[in-house]
């Protein structure tokens, strides 16, 4: 009955000793996984905000590009929606503006941001 004794013990350490290492094994990978997981998040994120910028530095250059035109074809200064003057005070501080501050006003009430990260002008 020793005998038997010792060999049940000896086998059952061995497999305990076999599923902890694979446990550790399995655990070491699981954390390797969420890591990944965790930076991969972290870069679409990234990315997220690298289109966003990008959207909109390409919305503002087209402003800039519309408002060259208008100074060419001499409509530089009038509200694209309600056709009267701009204030040149707007028109000072974003020399592209295209709405008057009032029809930029309703506009703002009547639309909201696409993406918490788009500034309207």
């Amino acid at each position: 009955m020793v005998n038997d004794f010792n060999l049940v013990l000896s086998r059952l350490e061995g497999e305990r000793k076999r599923l902890s290492e694979e446990l550790e094994l399995l655990g070491a990978s699981v954390v390797s996984s969420q890591e990944r997981r965790e930076e991969e998040a972290i870069e679409n994120y990234e990315l997220e905000k690298q289109l966003i910028l990008r959207t909109q530095i390409e919305d503002s250059l087209a402003e800039v590009q519309n408002a060259l035109l208008k100074l060419q074809d001499g409509t530089y200064g009038l509200c694209e929606n309600c056709g009267r003057h701009i204030n040149p005070e707007r028109l000072e501080v974003i020399p592209q503006a295209s709405l008057c501050l009032d029809c930029k006003a309703n506009q703002a009430k009547n639309k909201q941001p696409a993406h918490p990260y788009v500034l309207s002008r």
